[in-house]
Order: C-alpha cells, then sequence, then structure tokens
C-alpha cells in the first residue's frame, strides 16, 4: 500500500533542479493518517492512507526527493510491512528512514517548506464526468498520436458524451467520441495528453470521476470501483488546463 501511495504521488513531482522543493514529495504525518503530496506546478498528486503510529498524538511533516522515495518503496516492496522513522525536530541531521524485515534505507530529507495546497482542491464542483480508464486511456493515446506531447489534447464534454480532439488547421488532426455519464453545464477543455494520461495511469481503479469547476479552472480527477459506487478520495489527480486555439 504505501509503494502503491509513493508511486501515484511521484508522478506528479517536479523534474527541474533549480526548484528542488517541487522535486520533493510532501510527507504530512498527523496522528494515524499519512498524506503524500507532490506537485510540479501543472498537477498536483494527493494521496491519503492510514498507518499505525508510534505515538498516537504525532504532528510532523517533512519533505524527501521523489525519486529517493520511489526507488525506497520500490526496494520494498517484497516485504509485508515498513516502518518510517523521521529524526527528532530540533535535530541537527534532518533524516528519514525506512526499515522492512530485512533491509533498512536512510535517506537526507531536502529544505524548504512546499506550498499550501490543500485549499486547490475544491469542494464543489459545476458538472462531474464518469468514465471507464481503460477506452479513455485507449482514446487519449490514440487522438494525442498526430500531435507531440506537449500540444493540447482538447476535451469537450455534453449530454453524455465525451469528444476528444486533437490538431487543428493544417495539421495532422484525430477525434473520438465515447460515452460516458456527465452531469452539469457542458464543458470545453485541454490538458496536456501525458500528464493526463500518467493521471489516469495512477487512479488504480476501473472507472474515473473527473469534477470541473470550470473550463479554465483545474479539473480534479478521483478514482470509482464501481460505475454507480462512490468516488474514493484518497487518492486526488488535480491538472491544470492548457490553452488551446479554436
Amino acid at each position: 500500500m504505501f509503494a502503491h501511495a509513493v508511486n501515484q504521488v511521484a508522478i506528479a513531482a517536479g523534474k527541474d533542479d533549480s526548484l528542488p522543493t517541487l522535486t520533493g514529495v510532501h510527507i504530512e504525518i498527523k496522528q494515524n493518517k499519512i498524506t503524500l503530496a507532490a506537485t510540479d506546478r501543472y498537477r498536483l498528486a494527493v494521496r491519503e492512507l492510514n498507518w499505525q503510529a508510534k505515538n498516537s498524538e504525532i504532528e510532523v511533516s517533512t519533505l524527501v526527493r521523489a525519486r529517493t522515495l520511489a526507488d525506497a518503496a520500490k526496494s520494498l516492496t517484497a516485504h509485508s510491512q515498513v516502518t518510517v522513522a523521521l529524526s527528532p525536530v530540533g535535530s541537527n541531521e534532518r533524516l528519514i528512514g525506512f526499515l522492512s524485515e530485512l533491509k533498512t534505507m536512510t535517506s537526507r530529507t531536502l529544505d524548504g517548506s512546499f506550498p499550501p495546497f490543500k485549499h486547490l482542491l475544491p469542494a464543489d464542483s459545476i458538472a462531474e464526468a464518469t468514465i471507464e480508464v481503460g477506452p479513455l486511456l485507449d482514446s487519449v493515446r490514440r487522438v494525442a498520436l498526430v500531435t507531440d506531447k506537449t500540444v493540447p489534447l482538447r476535451l469537450i464534454f455534453a449530454s453524455n458524451s465525451l469528444q476528444l480532439e486533437a490538431g487543428a488547421g493544417e495539421e495532422a488532426q484525430a477525434t473520438e467520441e465515447l460515452e460516458i455519464i456527465y452531469t452539469g453545464e457542458p464543458i470545453s477543455i485541454a490538458f496536456n495528453p501525458q500528464y493526463l494520461t500518467d493521471g489516469l495511469q495512477a487512479i488504480g481503479t476501473s472507472y474515473v470521476q473527473i469534477n470541473f469547476t470550470g473550463a479554465s479552472k483545474p479539473a480534479v480527477l478521483t478514482g470509482k470501483h464501481e460505475l454507480n459506487g462512490t468516488r474514493d478520495t484518497s487518492y486526488q489527480y488535480l491538472l491544470m488546463p492548457m490553452r488551446y486555439s479554436a
């Protein structure tokens, strides 16, 4: 569970070492809950999971390089449990440790403060779509083939249908349409296709629910195990829209 949570979040961490704070995963421990978060300013991934704290009143946070955390998680998956340990507050050594039955790993944590992020996850939405992840991923990949990874992929949501479009003018163009469950006003929005693909792959459920607060505002992806089931908000993937020429 820990390794999966790390992988879900680490995809959103920045790659630019000139902004070291954004290359990390923020780890917030509050009593028996751990919240992991990462952002590169264009997307934000947040995952909550429960753990058994040695001190049930503990409240502490730290920042760990995403690559380091992902490597640690990967190396620990062969074991049934992992113990996470932090240096005491005020210690000269800012360290984090991961202990399994046969392996111990220690790493320095990053300096700096992770930007506030919880207020970015909207409580309300003006529209929402529920879509089967597999067909949506396939459509995104096919339509995005006509452009490079940085050109916006347009998604037009209306009356239980989703139209995906890429390319314009004299460029190569592609369109596909999917049947979906949709409530709310029609919305036309564009995303970086690679970032959208990353989020859909990380969801880990059969269905995705996308909540919108506007065509020019971030959308939030969460998972659903069943079409008419409740959404699983333990993992949220916020994606910034891109501008595109009509």
